[in-house]
């Protein structure tokens, strides 16, 4: 079907674009920008009033499948992730079994063919098992359509490990992605290291061990000229890091998740397990460094880490349940309402920061509008007001930390090579 999008504000860093114009799809693939007149036979969809860009992509998402279907399934992530409007995902390697070969990176994009909802790209694992001992065969995983590497959250402790996963990952031109945690200085902490841990009585995980292992990466990425991206920073100093190895010229790339811009070790004293993720919530300084570092340009991407969990594995005491928190159906209005009406970041670096860097760091042939791009796009309605309901997500999983909030600002039609996957428009 052709579709025109009438009467939309463009938003398109890549060609320094921002402007109001109408958008012409057909054959799924972007043919014109521009004023246009709508012919008969094509399907006019008015967004005016409404910003237009480039479809946004998740680059940490997890989809528990196969292994974990009673968490989230790829059909039921696909779904969530275009309720959010994202066009495109990177799904991360900790299923079970794990994808650390090329048959289970084939079963993820067949199950994603089936479900014919959003671009599923796999993320294969730097290790067999991932047991950080061994290497995954990564040639063919990269063969097979994985985009990284990455042993999530059980990151190669290593060095030498690590090294080679480097310099293979060369070779076959993907970044790796790092989950940054030194396991012995972590010491199976729940929370934070700070006055906090020890006012409510729970284990800390001092934020060194995220920095500590962020040198590590740095340093090897220098040794081996690899692509390295920082996964889910959350501490200053180790962004500060970051900061140091661009300003040296290194592949040094990183992301954020909207709960480490959002929320502190301070929500922790209710102990709510919905706030138990790795890494942890950090203090309110952390948080505005992370703040500071999506305005200045040094953090690369926002990230939502996706971790979706059945009831069973977070309705526990805080220590004992799972870590993580699902982010897919509230990142863009959560970005919305707290940066970009906030003025803290403008719609073009939104932009840059889920669609344009994502592109980019993966590889991907996505993250503009240029007339012969794939069409998906992303159509977000500023003065739309919701209430984030996590009982009504087309997510399975209900861990939702952001649960009740108001916001305003969300996405009300997703569009995936042409074809509308997702509509909320009025």
């Amino acid at each position: 079907m052709t579709i025109l999008l009438k009467g939309g504000e463009v938003v398109d860093p890549a060609q320094d674009l921002k402007k109001k114009a109408d958008v012409l799809l057909e054959k799924g693939r972007v043919a014109k920008l521009g004023r246009i007149a709508a012919q008969e036979g094509w399907r006019v969809v008015n967004v005016s009033g409404m910003y237009v860009m480039p479809g946004l992509i998740d680059m940490h998402v997890h989809l528990r499948e196969p292994g974990q279907e009673y968490k989230e399934t790829i059909e039921t992530g696909s779904r969530a992730a275009v309720a959010g409007g994202f066009t495109s995902i990177a799904c991360m390697p900790n299923t079970e079994p794990v994808n650390d070969c090329e048959a289970i990176t084939r079963y993820i994009l067949e199950k994603a063919r089936q479900a014919n909802l959003v671009n599923i790209h796999p993320v294969g694992a730097i290790t067999k098992g991932l047991n950080g001992k061994e290497l995954a065969e990564i040639g063919e995983m990269v063969r097979t359509g994985a985009v990284a590497i990455s042993d999530d959250g059980k990151p190669v402790q290593n060095n030498q490990i690590m090294r080679r996963a480097m310099e293979y990952s060369r070779i076959f031109d993907v970044p790796v992605l790092d989950h940054c945690e030194d396991c012995d200085l972590a010491a199976h902490g729940v929370m934070n290291e700070g006055t906090i841990s020890t006012e409510v009585g729970l284990r800390g995980m001092h934020a060194v061990a995220e920095e500590l292992q962020v040198v590590r990466d740095i340093m090897l990425s220098r040794l081996t000229g690899t692509r390295v991206h920082i996964c889910h920073i959350s501490c200053e100093e180790a962004l500060n890091a970051v900061r140091e190895a661009k300003a040296k010229g290194l592949r040094v790339t990183c992301e954020v998740a909207p709960h480490h811009f959002m929320l502190t070790d301070e929500n922790v004293r209710t102990y709510n397990p919905d706030y138990r993720m790795n890494p942890p919530l950090r203090t309110g300084r952390d948080v505005e460094a992370m703040i500071s570092g999506l305005a200045d340009g040094s953090i690369d991407c926002i990230a939502t880490d996706h971790a979706p969990h059945a009831r069973i594995d977070k309705d526990l005491t805080f220590e004992d349940a799972a870590n993580g928190v699902i982010g897919l159906e509230t990142s863009v209005p959560l970005v919305w309402e707290h940066l970009v009406r906030k003025e803290v970041i403008s719609v073009s670096r939104m932009v840059e920061l889920m669609s344009l860097n994502p592109s980019r760091i993966l590889g991907l042939d996505r993250g503009t509008l240029k007339v012969g791009s794939v069409a998906d796009v992303t159509v977000i309605d500023p003065e739309k007001e919701i209430t984030v309901d996590a009982s009504q997500f087309e997510s399975k999983a209900r861990n939702c930390p952001f649960d009740g909030w108001q916001l305003r600002g969300a996405p009300v039609l997703t569009i995936v090579k042409g074809r509308v996957v997702w509509n909320r428009l009025s």
